[in-house]
């Protein structure tokens, strides 16, 4: 068994953000802890039906069912392995994509949002991310309706490169809605998933999606908002990563703005409303 092997079996049997496992794989490799999960390196009745389903896994069968799906299986060291997620804390074991993946590697600005935005962040949203494909940066967003839908179409719209982050099986299309945009997508930039396929989206892995949203992009801008909302989680997440938070300012009544003025508020995010604004404050915080 090699490394590539070694972190197939892994990623398809850990939960994506496992702190624990992150730590233990990125501070020796996925070989050595299969070993010591084999070996008795690790407690075997905490970690016994880990340690069972290694023993009756093979790499063969996992590698074949990602490739069925049309779709690659990414590891550290990969042409188009996109290794700015390796700053996280819980960096992914590895990623499955499908499309054109070398636009991973491209400067890229993640655009996230409400799921129900008003016209006016529609249109912040399509706007930014066009004007940024003009500037030949790649807009990464999560594929939800929403602002990220908007994000994703104004990409395309403008002949760019966008990035669907998305938080189910990179063959299942959720929301289904989005299936011929995802498509679109596919056509000159790519789908990025962390779970294997088949997999459905469940309300904790948009949450760990999150965070590679804003590791995978240079800097993050927040259109509109609730209070308690996903997106300020990746705003959070790229504020831990020291990238550059930015927030566009709505009407002081609306609730769909009330995440990005506390954003603003707690100076956790930059105020844009251009942009020019926003290429200006990524240059300065570079």
């Amino acid at each position: 068994m090699n490394e590539r092997e070694a972190r197939a079996i892994l990623f398809s049997a850990i939960e994506g953000g496992h702190t624990f496992w992150a730590a233990e794989i990125y501070g020796s490799s996925a070989l050595e802890v299969i070993n010591k999960l084999i070996n008795g390196g690790y407690d075997r009745i905490k970690y016994g039906a880990l340690i069972d389903y290694i023993s009756l896994t093979s790499s063969d069968s996992i590698l074949s069912s990602i490739d069925a799906a049309g779709s690659t299986f990414l590891v550290p060291g990969d042409n188009f392995w996109p290794s700015r997620v390796e700053d996280l804390v819980t960096p992914p074991i590895a990623l499955i994509g499908k499309g054109n993946l070398a636009v991973l590697t491209n400067d890229s600005l993640a655009i996230v949002g409400s799921r129900n935005p008003t016209n006016y962040g529609a249109r912040i949203a399509g706007d930014f991310a066009a004007g940024f494909v003009d500037r030949e940066w790649a807009v990464i967003s999560g594929g939800a309706y929403g602002i990220d839908t908007y994000a994703h179409k104004g990409a395309l719209i403008a002949e760019g490169c966008t990035v669907a982050v998305i938080a189910s099986g990179i063959d299942v299309n959720y929301p289904a809605g989005n299936t011929r945009l995802f498509e679109e997508i596919c056509e000159s930039g790519a789908l990025i998933t962390e779970v294997m396929p088949g997999v459905k989206a469940m309300p904790h892995r948009f949450l760990t999606r999150n965070r590679l949203i804003a590791a995978m992009s240079l800097a993050t801008l927040v259109v509109e908002a609730a209070f308690r909302s996903g997106s300020l989680r990746t705003a959070r997440d790229a504020a831990e990563l020291l990238r550059p938070v930015m927030a566009i300012p709505g009407p002081i009544h609306s609730p769909t703005s009330d995440g990005c003025h506390r954003l603003i508020g707690e100076r956790a995010a930059e105020l844009v409303t251009s942009v020019a604004d926003a290429v200006e404050f990524i240059g300065l915080n570079q």
